[in-house]
């Protein structure tokens, strides 16, 4: 018996990295997985090593940044297992650049992949799952997304990723609040592993190698994925409207922002008396952690 013992999930990206480390751990915990990848190839030894395993899993290419082909990928999770349960966005590139290089194409890719990739498929998924809970059905459904650290707060030469993952955890908490009363929770996971997006540069790979002794794997991208198989079991029910960090062995809630006490003068401030506020508001001010690079 494993946790996720007759759901169905959706995971994006899944044809390598974390995506495909997601796939094989819930396949293991007995989820049916719809591995998406515009690679088909890719997905296909991912659904392989599965089938392999013994577990249940079938390829989709379905483009998510297109919203009718992300359709496609829905209807064949019903259609093949005549459910679904949980969407995992995880699917993501990198466009690297300092602002002031960055160009217009690779702003609107980032934007595309992330954020549209985010909203396609899980519209289409929402839309499932409403009519069920509409219908008297009782519906436990899921939703995961993936933001960044540098999302959180910001990272050097990756505005456009920043800006994005930022977008998803603001999403993420939008989902929350609107769908549970459709059954339907909503989190968002910053994830730290060994995937070809992390150790592109020689460094980090070095860094996030695997232990040639056999000990911990403290990169492993399984080391995540047990964390989102458990936000996509029956067991997270009461849990929605989170962002958590999974690295390592480590689990924890990112802590948003929050309103301030501030300084409050209770009329108009003149602009020679803002610099005083400022002083004041500076002396409360916990300060935020530092950007990424710096």
């Amino acid at each position: 018996m494993g946790i996720l013992d007759g759901r169905v999930a959706i995971i994006t990206g899944a044809g390598g990295g974390l995506g495909a480390a997601h796939a094989r751990v819930f396949a293991a915990e007995g989820a049916k997985v719809l591995v998406n990848d515009i690679n088909e190839q890719a997905a296909r030894t991912v659904v392989d090593e599965i089938l392999s395993a013994g577990g249940e899993a079938v390829v989709n290419t379905s483009d998510i940044t297109n919203y009718e082909d992300s359709a496609k990928a829905v209807q064949q999770a019903v259609d093949t297992w005549g459910d679904l349960h949980c969407v995992v966005n995880n699917a993501g590139i990198n466009r690297d650049r300092m602002f002031a290089s960055m160009t217009e194409s690779e702003w609107d890719a980032i934007m595309s992949v992330h954020l549209k990739g985010h909203f396609c498929i899980t519209s289409h998924a929402v839309h499932y799952w409403r009519d069920q809970s509409k219908a008297g059905k009782a519906v436990s459904a899921r939703i995961i997304n993936t933001t960044s650290g540098a999302g959180l707060q910001g990272s050097i030469g990756q505005s456009n990723y920043a800006a994005a993952k930022a977008g998803i955890a603001a999403l993420t908490l939008n989902q929350a609040a609107e769908l549970q009363r459709y059954g339907i929770t909503a989190n968002a996971v910053a994830p730290a592993a060994r995937t070809g997006m992390t150790t592109a540069v020689d460094a980090m790979a070095e860094r996030m190698a695997a232990p040639k002794d056999g000990s911990f794997d403290y990169w492993a991208p399984e080391n995540v994925s047990t964390l989102l198989a458990w936000l996509a079991s029956e067991e997270s029910v009461t849990i929605t409207g989170r962002v958590f960090e999974a690295e390592g062995g480590k689990i924890s809630i990112a802590d948003g922002w929050r309103t301030t006490q501030g300084v409050d003068k209770d009329s108009r401030w003149e602009p020679s008396e803002i610099a005083g506020a400022m002083d004041r508001l500076l002396e409360m001010e916990v300060p935020a952690q530092h950007v990424y690079g710096t």
